[in-house]
């Protein structure tokens, strides 16, 4: 196997576990669109970065951190779904600028927006692997607290907990998941990647563990399934990766015992997990 086939395939398995991982507090916190809005604010921020010959990482992760600080101050006064919308469109539109204004600038606009894997160097996986680390251990750390706060933020505030903290936490876990998944799968599609697994796993089980499991396994099977079909099939991996995640949670919609389709066709085959 080609070296750079097998930082692809180490890329995106970390890749994918991790978006797993936080995906499912994506999904309990119902964070989906806002998750949208941090990929299309994280792209000016690569593309900046880009155009001065910055770390995309750190390009990415800054402009994507103020945009969570943003939307977290504006959602205290303004629709929570206003203001992420206005970010999406706003962070996208400004990358594109970005782009545009830069006469003679040869970068590929797609390798930001969907990835290009096989382009991935030892650097990226040292990333990759370091932000891995740190949102895990937070993610342990905080466990009881984060779900705690998911399911019933008022009695946390009520318990004296920090809920406004531990709501920009997640966001700023969120940041770093994007920003990680852009060599795999851009900033624009990486949504899918940490939404659907998540999505998907929460239809076969209410227990938060076993949501977990599932979630890794669907990413990362998504990842290396999608490297493999853009690998024989010479498509783009990080759309082949995409589609992987959303299939997954589309056969899940449908055959998932206990809310999908056959449970309503079928009330004794549900199935508790």
């Amino acid at each position: 196997m080609s070296s750079y086939l097998v930082r692809a395939v180490l890329e995106v398995a970390m890749v994918g576990g991790l978006a797993g991982v936080v995906g499912v507090h994506v999904v309990l916190r119902r964070l989906s669109f806002f998750t949208m809005a941090m990929t299309h604010a994280t792209f000016p921020g690569v593309v900046l970065a880009a155009l001065i010959g910055a770390n995309l990482y750190l390009g990415g992760a800054v402009v994507g951190l103020l945009v969570a600080f943003a939307v977290s101050a504006l959602s205290r006064r303004q629709d929570t779904t206003a203001a992420t919308g206005v970010v999406l469109s706003a962070g996208f539109a400004l990358g594109v600028a970005l782009l545009s204004a830069q006469a003679g600038f040869t970068k590929d606009l797609s390798a930001y927006l969907v990835g290009s894997v096989l382009t991935v160097q030892v650097s990226d996986l040292v990333t990759t692997g370091a932000i891995a680390l740190v949102v895990l251990v937070v993610l342990f750390a905080l466990h009881k607290e984060l779900v705690f706060g998911a399911f019933d933020s008022g009695g946390m505030r009520a318990a004296g907990y920090r809920v406004g903290a531990l709501d920009l936490l997640v966001l700023v876990l969120v940041e770093a998941v994007v920003v990680t998944a852009v060599p795999a799968v851009g900033t624009i599609l990486s949504v899918a990647l940490i939404v659907a697994p998540a999505a998907a796993a929460r239809l076969w089980t209410d227990r938060i563990g076993v949501t977990t499991v599932i979630a890794v396994v669907i990413g990362v099977g998504s990842g290396l399934g999608g490297l493999l079909i853009s690998s024989e099939a010479n498509v783009a991996a990080g759309g082949a990766i995409t589609l992987l995640a959303a299939l997954a949670f589309v056969v899940s919609l449908l055959l998932s015992p206990r809310y999908g389709a056959l449970a309503r066709l079928l009330p004794s085959a549900r199935v508790s997990l």
